[in-house]
């Protein structure tokens, strides 16, 4: 499943041909995805301007004057950008056509992404209104996901931190991969209680889930299975994993062999000589 990076990848590709966009017309060939594309979305989209594109979590904010276009890319999908008049593939389900000679087009095989349209304050939305804070938002040099915030919210926690973290009411996008490539680099066995970590390592975790959000975004997210990139693409932060999808392979920090559990019926990786 895409995770952050792999959806801010996504933006940060399809902005440049968003941005002072005009939409002339949508096309939508399936119209039941994950829950069912607007049949009036046409008429509410053509002749409207872009005004922006913003990511919440994995949710990618296409906002007009009058609302705003919510796109999820799901299991398996994703957003690319291509010339007008691209003859679709399979499983290319959506199209956002535009006056620049573009459109946007949605691909996801296993149809668990989403095309949503809200009227109103966004935020307000079932899909994002209990949602955490954002990891990398550092506006005026104030996170709100810190090492202050981190160490609250685990207080009284008997739940695993790598279960805590990727729950996403605590905190947003530190998805399976990102969550047990930050506990490596924290030194944190993802079995420890998150109510017992103390506040130095809970600076640490917080420091750690930033870079390694931030470094898989600079590489382009990871890809394991289906996942590119609005040029079509594929990531290569798999390339860097500590831990990840590496059971077995000896540790590049020790050489113990990497091990592999499950947590929650998500695959967690890690080393028992790093993560104490």
């Amino acid at each position: 499943m895409p995770e952050l990076p792999e959806v801010e990848t996504t933006r940060r590709g399809l902005a440049p041909y968003l941005a002072d966009a005009t939409v002339t017309g949508v096309v939508t060939r399936t119209p039941s995805l994950r829950w069912p594309i607007p049949e009036n979305l046409n008429e509410l989209l053509n002749g409207q301007p872009v005004v922006s594109l913003s990511r919440r979590a994995k949710y990618l904010l296409l906002e007009f004057r009058h609302g705003t276009l919510i796109l999820h890319l799901g299991m398996s999908g994703s957003l690319r950008i291509l010339p007008t008049g691209t003859a679709p593939q399979p499983h290319d389900h959506f199209d956002l056509l535009l006056d620049n000679g573009c459109l946007m087009r949605l691909r996801d095989p296993r149809r668990f992404g989403a095309v949503l349209w809200h009227q109103g304050n966004i935020n307000t939305h079932p899909l994002l209104v209990k949602l955490g804070p954002e990891p990398l938002d550092d506006r005026d040099g104030n996170c709100r996901f810190n090492a202050h915030y981190l160490y609250q919210a685990t207080r009284g926690r008997r739940v695993a931190i790598k279960q805590f973290i990727m729950d996403s009411a605590i905190v947003v996008g530190v998805g399976n991969i990102y969550a047990s490539e930050a506990l490596f680099s924290a030194g944190i066995n993802p079995l420890s209680k998150a109510g017992e970590l103390s506040f130095a390592h809970c600076e640490k975790l917080a420091d750690v889930i930033r870079s390694t959000l931030n470094e898989a975004i600079l590489a382009g997210g990871s890809t394991l299975r289906d996942f590119v990139n609005a040029s079509g693409n594929p990531g290569y932060f798999q390339q860097q994993h500590w831990v990840y999808s590496r059971a077995g392979e000896p540790c590049r920090i020790c050489s113990a062999p990497i091990m592999q559990i499950k947590q929650g019926q998500r695959s967690s990786f890690y080393c028992t000589h790093c993560q104490k």
